[in-house]
């Protein structure tokens, strides 16, 4: 597939979504871009849902892992199950009875002042990174298929695209994005959904014998229950995924912004339960990708050629496996249209949320932009504020492209654990506990938690070495590790409700 039609695809998508962002920021204020007026269907929002979740991370990476992992990543999908059901039954009737525009109003009304904005601080840095390791995975595809060969350089490619996304966004804000969304995960699924059935007829493989001949290749486990140390021992796998989920989920503006836009506390539900089953056998789809994408380059030598090349190493970048086999050709030119118009959706579709999700808690949580009694005053932080987070996303993009050293989807995950584990305690103790902690306090427990669960992270492999030199992994659970300890500090500096109103 040349660069001009590739190319030609990008504007022409990037055309429908601004023909989107027209319609749906047509009357639009900072309530339209806040909330979308809380009048979306809860269908709609939880189809779209599934297309920001699953992000460049899911489309590119999960696929990539499957040959060192086999279906492990289903262990995590699991958890996510579980922590959906948390979600909807626990925080979204809590969000919806205090009528949040910022979830993390909640902890100043809990905590205090320096709660409230330290827990804003933390989605900030969250979000910046997470959207910026996933765009970033994406726009390196990009870059290596089409503005390489153009002479563009990465940052032009990335600022070029922010750009773009601010325009699409910058008005209709959640309500544009609820939109662009469905289209995105239409785009995204179909890609999936159609790769998988060209390779399989490529290799002769019935649908119904997928996970068999990918079984019979060693690459079918879903559970590892023999390593208690490595890290993606199925407790870690079905905690960690409970906890991912609460953590970059239910404690995460980005994602409740979106569950927030629906009519009521019970649509929001359904809106949940009902993306996080179809959410699980999406998943399903795109490990079993994952493992006929291997067969399919142990069957074309030429291809594996390609793909080592490509990767720069012996053994080749799992990243960038779907993208060598999709736009080798050797499949006809319809999957590599699907792959480019699924991986673009892959790289907006959380880019362009986390921008806006950026924004509204900035101007929101920081400036105070919705308690404006001057309404064009409240619209001019807002504007400005969406100007910052779109500058401050491109600078954490360029920042990665300079420090990535492992495949993105666990990079993701690793500095979740740091910065979404303080988030999550706080919310939990916040719920589950009546207990008072001076607000002045929390912001030392929450920063010494992950710094001191970093650097044992760093040293317990050593610590736990067996006789042949592997020791104890943390792995995805560490998110859960650290929101449990920043409960018991919590706890410990705390005092009973009722001794503090009697004081």
């Amino acid at each position: 597939m040349s660069k001009e039609f590739i190319l030609a695809l990008l504007i022409g998508y990037f055309a429908v979504l601004l023909l989107i962002s027209y319609i749906t920021g047509k009357k639009a204020d900072n309530e339209t871009f806040y909330t979308g007026n809380r009048n979306n269907p809860w269908y709609i929002v939880a189809f779209g849902m599934i297309g920001a979740s699953l992000s460049g991370v899911t489309f590119i990476s999960i696929p990539g892992t499957i040959g060192g992992s086999s279906f492990t990543y289903l262990q995590m999908a699991i958890g996510y199950i579980l922590g959906y059901a948390i979600i909807a039954f626990v925080l979204l009737p809590l969000y919806y009875r205090l009528n949040l525009t910022s979830i993390y109003s909640f902890l100043e009304q809990r905590f205090g002042v320096i709660t409230y904005k330290m827990g804003a601080g933390f989605f900030i840095v969250s979000r910046l990174i997470g959207a910026a390791l996933r765009m970033y995975l994406v726009a390196s595809i990009l870059q290596t298929f089409v503005f390489d060969q153009m002479g563009v350089r990465f940052e032009v490619t990335v600022a070029l695209s922010i750009l773009l996304i601010w325009v699409y966004t910058f008005k209709g804000g959640i309500k544009t994005i609820i939109w662009t969304d469905t289209l995105q995960t239409l785009f995204m699924l179909i890609s999936v959904g159609l790769s998988v059935y060209l390779i399989s007829a490529d290799l002769n493989i019935a649908l119904g014998d997928i996970y068999g001949a990918i079984d019979e290749a060693g690459m079918g486990s879903m559970w590892q229950t023999e390593d208690v140390n490595a890290g993606n021992y199925w407790v870690k796998g079905v905690l960690g995924g409970m906890f991912i989920t609460l953590g970059m989920t239910g404690v995460d503006q980005d994602m409740m912004q979106k569950n927030l836009t629906c009519k009521n506390q019970k649509e929001a539900q359904k809106n949940m339960l009902s993306f996080s089953v179809v959410l699980f056998f999406v998943n399903v789809i795109f490990v079993s990708l994952g493992g006929l994408l291997f067969l399919y380059v142990d069957a074309n030598p030429d291809v594996a050629e390609a793909w080592v090349n490509l990767s720069k190493t012996d053994t080749g970048d799992g990243d960038k496996l779907f993208a060598v086999v999709a736009l080798s050709g050797k499949l006809g030119i319809t999957i590599g249209i699907f792959f480019m118009l699924g991986l673009i959706a892959a790289a907006y579709s959380s880019a362009d949320s986390a921008l806006t999700s950026l924004t509204t808690s900035f101007s929101v949580d920081f400036l105070g932009a919705d308690k404006k009694e001057n309404k064009e005053e409240g619209e001019k932080l807002r504007k400005r504020s969406h100007i910052l987070m779109s500058v401050a996303l491109l600078v954490t993009i360029v920042v990665f492209k300079a420090v990535k050293s492992d495949n993105v989807v666990w990079e993701l995950f690793k500095a979740a654990n740091y910065t979404y584990g303080p988030l999550l305690g706080l919310f939990m103790f916040g719920v589950i506990s009546k207990r008072k902690v001076m607000d002045k306090l929390t912001l030392p427990i929450s920063l010494l938690v992950p710094i001191v669960m970093y650097l044992i992270n760093q040293n317990i492999g050593d610590w736990t070495a067996n006789a042949d030199g592997t020791g104890y992994s943390f792995g995805p659970e560490l998110l859960g590790i650290n929101a449990f300890l920043v409960y018991i500090f919590l706890w410990i500096f705390s005092k009973k409700a009722k001794m503090e109103r009697n004081n």
